[in-house]
């Protein structure tokens, strides 16, 4: 029994059944009419070469990081650095044929994985970016620094690219406020305590991953927050734009674009995962908010503002 407060997603297929069958196959060629705003039930090499040509606007990927790892009976082994080379390039050269030319990619990474990524990334597109997210969370260890840090490339196709910086403030706390003539300057003085807005960084340290009394948090082993994926969406998509998760997990991707108004492909080959991403797209249709971000800006991490808006 969980508590009362636990929120995790984590039925079984027999329970998820339903959810199940709201996903589709695809096994020829399709069109963008047919794919958009579906769970794919697939690997994505097998999908892609399917999928219609020259229709997204936006690609999201977090690829499996080598490491050995289990996925709810699904099993990666580590690949040589050769056959993720090789692997990467494979799943690369399918999904570039499907991206519009002002298209902008995002691709998840661990510290090893990102080595071999972003030198490929280098081959295939233009690198605008390297992001770190310190995720604070990660096991302990003796002989070595612990892993709270992963990396998220971002690439496009040409500079003609989508960039919607307004779009994704971040709401810091003033500490030090600085007055004009009695009036706060760059600053905004709120009963809950005075903030700024300030522009982004490639340095992401507010945001938590999900915790179990989250509405988002599966069981999922990997899961990406909510949070993190709005401002890429944000950033480098436009509403009723085409946003594209090879890699779909519990379908955190396709999740945010439904409720920031943007359509989706998702691409996953755990028919458990499929489930956990229909029912929480289900749930997104009542649901609009996204823990961390309200009133159109991202609240700093344990933000007692944004905490307050949140509930």
């Amino acid at each position: 029994m969980k508590a009362p407060r636990n929120k995790t997603i984590d039925f079984d297929l027999e329970k998820g059944k339903a959810y199940l069958d709201r996903c589709i196959s695809v096994k020829q060629k399709i069109t963008l009419d047919n794919a958009l705003n579906k769970t794919i039930l697939g690997d994505c090499l097998s999908v892609l070469d399917n999928l219609p040509k020259n229709s997204v606007d936006l690609l999201i990927a977090d690829p499996f990081y080598n490491l050995d790892k289990e996925f709810h009976g699904i099993n990666f082994a580590k690949l040589s650095k050769n056959e993720y080379v090789r692997y990467t390039c494979d799943w690369i050269e399918k999904v570039m044929p499907l991206l519009k030319q002002n298209a902008s990619v995002y691709i998840c990474c661990d510290w090893q994985s990102s080595l071999v990524i972003g030198n490929i990334l280098n081959e295939y597109f233009i690198v605008q970016n390297r992001i770190t997210w310190q995720r604070e969370k990660g096991r302990g260890a003796k002989k070595n620094w612990k892993n709270a840090m992963e990396d998220i490339w971002f690439a496009t196709l040409s500079n003609d690219y989508t960039f919607n910086v307004e779009d994704v403030m971040l709401r810091r706390k003033v500490l030090a406020p600085y007055k004009l003539n009695g009036k706060p300057k760059g600053w905004e003085q709120t009963p809950n305590g005075n903030f700024r807005n300030t522009y982004p960084s490639n340095f992401w340290d507010d945001i938590s991953i999900p915790y179990w009394s989250m509405a988002e948090n599966t069981a999922h082993p990997t899961q990406k927050p909510e949070k993190l994926i709005a401002r890429l969406i944000l950033a480098s998509s436009n509403k009723n734009d085409v946003v594209l998760d090879p890699f779909l997990g519990s379908g955190t991707t396709s999740v945010v674009a439904k409720k920031l108004g943007r359509n989706y492909i998702g691409i996953e080959q755990n028919p458990l995962y499929c489930a956990w991403a229909e029912y929480r797209l289900e749930k997104a249709s009542l649901d609009k908010t996204i823990q961390g971000y309200t009133d159109g800006v991202f609240w700093e991490r344990n933000t007692l503002c944004a905490q307050l808006k949140e509930k």
